[in-house]
């Protein structure tokens, strides 16, 4: 939708799957990956909702789907947007919604340039950095000017990073009072029309070139979920890392999110777009953050040279002349830094703003791996990952953890990110020697997660509490009280410094009280997380709500989405009422951000007029008589606006938000069909080809995402893509996965005897026909070979791979787990990584890397030990001419794409809008 609360929040519950009538499960395995959640989808199926999985494999999640739908893998915003131009051409979308509660009517800026008018670009596109100056992408004001604009004079902040980057969760500030809006959406500039105009070539037949999915499946999808959207009737769609782990992930979901606002299917029981989430706390590691670019409640970091005052900052994050409660991120910073730095944030000095660290660029995980190997990174510690054998380019990852001081590995076994100096692919092909290896590895044993307590927040925003079972034996410490002992002994190291920079070590609040152990109480944590407020005499009281947050120093909140989580002085989080009790929104089971609220936006559960779209689907409406909205939700709304309200849009803020503005932390009070802002690499999704494609991308000129990161270096080669000399020497596509049996990069699953033995090797899966190509035997060997690595998996021939014919082609995949790693001194089973495999490239917008595609060969038989892996992995990239530019140049075909377009009256114009002569 834009933007929203956070980052990856799912909109609805997972409870609330059960109340769709039709379910779409793309760019994951949900029966598999996430077996707790998928009960609620068995349940909306036995209530009678449509199940469809979209899926390059068939999987337990198809085998019990009413339809499953393979699809090339990456291919996923050409089929979405496909949808996208049936809906609108069939005139399927629901109009009083659309029209109502997007901004399908507000005018675009008469400079915006659309990918059919430039090749495949949008207009602004810088081809020496890689980044669009976003500006010509604003909307048009009433008295026509551009709305949106951001960035320096040349649409880019001071550190080089495109603006929207930085951003945080709300986006850049938009003030919206004088946009145009044509209801009547036949004004060309509307987004309606633009949204028209970009689609209209995702037709059915491109699904078939493109995507490889038959005429007869697209109608199969297309009219399931029409039939179930409307009124009375609600769709919902699940996605995971198959989405988000490609350059183009964000606009995956965008697409998905398009298509659904179309629909009507944001803000309802039943609907929305479900984020499932990988483990118990990947929500809660990016709420309250280990990203680098974020503060807790998804406010951004400040940027060198962009963010040098507070005010700077403040005004980056939201114009107080834009609607809705991102105009309120001043209450939500300042009192963030009253929870870390207590009395020494202050007025007089900028609340302690000073004492931030300021961000010159992308630091994420790969930038790191970087700098390691250029020697400007020198100690790393590594928790709750295996980067050894679970990140993107292993070999690179284990080269650069050589290049260390030290090292720190926190975890509950000896992981291959702990042993690789004496046990890995490096070792054996004497790249590396244990004796030339002057890194430092210090290894901390962890508690597991029945050994300690506090909360965990899981794919649908809801925080659960644990209770601790047992002690952890020995020296295992949970990862608060490994922290909290760290940063007291920090402190005391700095106490009586007098360096400037240890200012910020010695005012931060480490006040925390100390159980019969000496660790922090964790209900403590939570409850600075929830907020206070301080009283006329001095007295801490705790926030009910973010709400209440004030920019006057008065309060303190660690993390403001989650406040009122301790409400009352209860623990809201570890409330477990049979079913979560008897109301539909089940809500006395754990607590879910923001206050509680179940489905996000439930505003738009009801009509312009603040009645139910219908009885069936009734969740929030408005009370006439109460004079406030009600229903089964806590409502994600002023609770007293009334739904003809039109307060004076100058007032900024909530109060700004008219009555039919369900989108609250827009900056106009709308879903986003378009996005204005906030996205770095286009307005509208795009059809790009991977960074390593053997498919011609048949929309555009433009191969893949212009915008996307690129490491071009020699240890991070690409395979060359289609219509590249050597493209044949790499001619498969193989897509990485998970097993129920294991967990992430085995740290938690290879040492266990009971999963091990359920999936004891490293395994490939390949259709009948690759099978008989390259002479593969079922349970036989195969090696796999990628620009980056070379593996070796036992084979498993079967008919849940399907050959995809691409225009006119035959594509085959081959899917790979990534469970598996060589090293982990005592794991009970070892095998190849299949992340090996893959390259480091980016999304431009989340830095998540390209792991669900890549190009390979396949023989049949073992691979080569030691140096001879080496050499025919050299042997490979020589014969396809794989170089460092390989895959790396931004723009395709300079010539289309960078000039201006034949005039669409050009008589000479051709089909892809260029003039002939």
């Amino acid at each position: 939708m834009g933007a929203s609360y956070g980052r990856g929040g799912a909109t609805q519950s997972l409870q609330d799957m059960a109340n769709a009538d039709c379910i779409v499960l793309q760019g994951g395995n949900m029966a598999e990956a996430h077996p707790v959640g998928f009960q609620w989808v068995s349940e909306a199926k036995a209530r009678g909702a449509k199940v469809i999985h979209v899926d390059p494999r068939f999987t337990r999640t198809s085998a019990v789907a009413d339809k499953h739908i393979p699809i090339r893998v990456g291919s996923d915003v050409a089929l979405l947007g496909a949808l996208i131009n049936y809906v609108l051409t069939h005139d399927l979308w629901f109009k009083e919604y659309v029209v109502a509660y997007t901004n399908a009517a507000t005018i675009v800026s008469d400079e915006f340039r659309d990918t059919e008018d430039l090749g495949g670009l949008f207009s602004g596109f810088d081809p020496t950095t890689g980044k669009y100056d976003p500006s010509s992408w604003s909307y048009a004001d009433a008295g026509g000017a551009n709305v949106g604009g951001t960035g320096d004079e040349e649409g880019h902040n001071k550190s080089g990073t495109a603006s929207g980057e930085m951003a945080g969760s709300g986006g850049a500030p938009l003030e919206h009072s004088g946009v145009q809006r044509d209801e009547t959406l036949q004004d060309p500039r509307t987004v309606f029309q633009i949204l028209k105009r970009h689609y209209a070539r995702y037709t059915p037949e491109m699904v078939q070139e493109v995507c490889g999915i038959p005429a007869d499946d697209f109608t199969y999808l297309a009219e399931a979920i029409t039939e179930n959207s409307g009124r009375d009737r609600t769709t919902c769609w699940g996605y995971a890392t198959g989405w988000t782990q490609h350059t183009l992930g964000a606009q995956f979901i965008r697409t998905a999110a398009i298509l659904q606002l179309l629909l009507g299917n944001v803000g309802r029981p039943g609907g929305g777009i479900m984020a499932l989430r990988g483990h118990a706390s990947i929500q809660g590691s990016t709420d309250i953050p280990t990203l680098f670019n974020l503060l807790p409640g998804y406010l951004p970091m400040p940027t060198v040279g962009l963010h040098d005052t507070l005010p700077e900052y403040l005004d980056a994050i939201a114009s107080k002349k834009q609607k809705g409660f991102w105009a309120d991120a001043d209450r939500y910073f300042i009192s963030l830094m009253k929870a870390y730095f207590g009395d020494a944030a202050q007025a007089d000095n900028n609340w302690a703003y000073d004492y931030l660290p300021r961000l010159s660029g992308p630091h994420g995980t790969y930038q790191t791996t970087v700098g390691m190997l250029a020697g400007d990174v020198e100690g790393y510690f590594v928790l709750g990952q295996n980067p050894a054998v679970g990140s993107a380019n292993g070999r690179m990852q284990r080269l650069a953890m050589s290049k260390l001081k030290w090292l720190v590995v926190r975890d509950l076994n000896l992981i291959e990110s702990a042993t690789w100096w004496k046990q890995s692919p490096e070792i054996d092909s004497g790249e590396l020697r244990t004796e030339d290896i002057d890194t430092e590895v210090f290894f901390m044993p962890a508690a597991t997660h029945v050994e300690k307590a506090g909360t965990f927040t899981q794919t649908q925003r809801m925080l659960q509490w644990r209770h601790q079972a047992i002690r952890p034996p020995g020296e295992c410490q949970s990862d608060m009280d490994f922290f909290y002992q760290l940063g007291a002994r920090i402190k005391e190291l700095v106490a009586d410094s007098t360096d400037e920079v240890d200012a910020p070590l010695q005012a931060v609040t480490w006040d925390y009280p100390l159980d019969e152990h000496g660790d922090p109480v964790p209900e403590s944590v939570l409850q600075e997380i929830n907020g206070y407020r301080t009283n006329e005499q001095g007295e801490r009281e705790l926030l009910s709500g973010y709400p209440e947050l004030k920019a006057d120093g008065s309060t303190s909140c660690g993390c403001w989405i989650y406040s009122g989580v301790f409400a009352g002085g209860e623990n809201m989080s570890a409330r477990r009422v049979p079913r979560g009790g008897p109301n539909p929104a089940q809500n006395e089971w754990g607590w879910a951000w923001p206050a509680d609220r179940r489905i996000l936006y439930n505003r738009a559960s009801a009509d312009p007029d603040g009645k139910p779209w219908s009885e069936r689907k009734k969740y929030i409406w408005w009370d006439e008589e109460q004079g406030k909205w009600v229903g089964d939700d806590v409502p994600d709304f002023p609770v007293d606006r009334a739904p003809h309200s039109r307060p004076d849009p100058e007032l900024g803020g909530p109060a700004a938000l008219t009555g039919d503005d369900p989108f609250i932390m827009q900056a106009d009070g709308k879903g986003w069909l378009y996005a204005p802002k906030g996205l770095v690499d286009g307005p509208l999704p795009v059809h790009y080809e991977a960074q390593e494609s053997p498919v011609r991308n048949p929309l555009y000129v433009q191969q893949q995402n212009p915008a996307r990161m690129i490491f071009a270096r020699e240890d991070n080669l690409d395979a060359p893509s289609a219509g590249m000399a050597g493209v044949e020497v790499y001619p498969y596509v193989f897509t990485t996965y998970r097993l129920t049996e294991h967990h992430t990069a085995g740290g938690m699953s290879r040492w266990l005897p009971y999963l091990s033995e359920l999936q004891p090797e490293m395994f490939c899966e390949v259709s009948p026909a690759l099978a008989e190509e390259r002479g593969l035997v079922n349970d036989g060997w195969a090696t796999i070979v990628s620009p980056r690595a070379v593996i070796e998996a036992k084979v498993l021939v079967t008919d849940r791979m399907t050959p995809l014919t691409v225009a006119g082609k035959t594509v085959h995949q081959v899917g790979l787990p990534y469970h598996w790693g060589v090293g982990g001194t005592d794991a009970i089973v070892s095998g190849d990584a299949a992340n090996d495999l893959i390259g480091i490239t980016l999304d431009p917008n989340t830095q998540i890397q390209e792991s669900k595609v890549g190009s390979c060969d396949v023989i049949a038989g073992r691979r080569p030990r030691g140096a001879e892996a080496l050499a025919l992995l050299s042997s490979y990239n020589e014969r396809a001419g794989v170089t460092t530019e390989t895959d790396n140049i931004r723009i395709t075909d300079p010539e289309a794409e960078l000039k201006d377009p034949a005039p669409k009256d050009d008589p000479n114009r051709d089909k892809e809008g260029w003039s002939q002569f």
